[in-house]
């Protein structure tokens, strides 16, 4: 096992760690979410700064409307996990949906490799796309006892939104970094790259979780 594969697996454990603790007790997640965000807010503002580097009024303009937008943003998904602690379950499932399509997209694209997704990020793959979905799709015998949707139907419809717009949003961020040539936000978290780099596509699956759950 080579020593990133070993950092990568650790890491994961003390993330996952981390989101049980978050889930299990209010304080800590309100804490960790905090910090989250506020480690989410530099590393995105460094990409943008990276982007937008020229001392021009066009670049100035841009790196102060991704600072001001960005910050709103992630303070909105801050709000709107605090006020719908009541909807833990969900948010939690929507999570697990985000994690396990990350896996499903990495497993099922090195397995499976074949025809690229997107010239955006040429490590993605349509295959993998497909066993982000299918991953998902995993969860639905665990987590439906526990949850009061409709129908199975419903929940269906909700895994597979919130595997699209997970990937969506990795795919957002990916672009992103192309634009800024750089592989990952930071370095803080060890096999993984930056925060932003591990919840690229949360930060846009959960706001969707939460507005699924009010419709549904």
């Amino acid at each position: 096992m080579s020593l990133e594969l070993k950092k990568r697996i650790i890491t994961s454990f003390f993330l996952f760690s981390l989101l049980i603790l978050m889930f299990s007790f209010s304080f800590i997640l309100i804490i960790s979410l905090i910090i989250i965000a506020s480690i989410t807010w530099i590393e995105f503002y460094g990409l943008i700064s990276k982007i937008y580097k020229k001392d021009t009024s066009k670049d100035r303009l841009m790196r102060l409307f991704a600072k001001g937008t960005s910050l709103m943003y992630l303070l909105l998904i801050v709000l709107l996990i605090i006020t719908n602690l009541e909807s833990k379950n969900y948010i939690f499932f929507t999570l697990m949906i985000s994690i396990f399509s990350d896996m499903g997209g990495l497993i099922f694209g090195k397995i499976f490799k074949g025809r690229k997704l997107t010239k955006i990020s040429p490590n993605k793959t349509i295959s993998g796309a497909a066993g982000s979905l299918f991953f998902s799709l995993l969860l639905i015998p665990i987590f439906f006892n526990y949850l009061n949707f409709s129908s199975i139907y419903s929940v269906i419809f909700y895994t597979f939104l919130i595997s699209i717009t997970t990937q969506l949003g990795d795919l957002f961020i990916s672009l992103l970094k192309r634009k800024a040539d750089v592989k990952n936000t930071s370095d803080l978290l060890p096999g993984h790259g930056g925060v932003l780099d591990r919840i690229d596509g949360i930060i846009f699956a959960v706001p969707m979780g939460i507005l699924l759950v009010n419709i549904f």
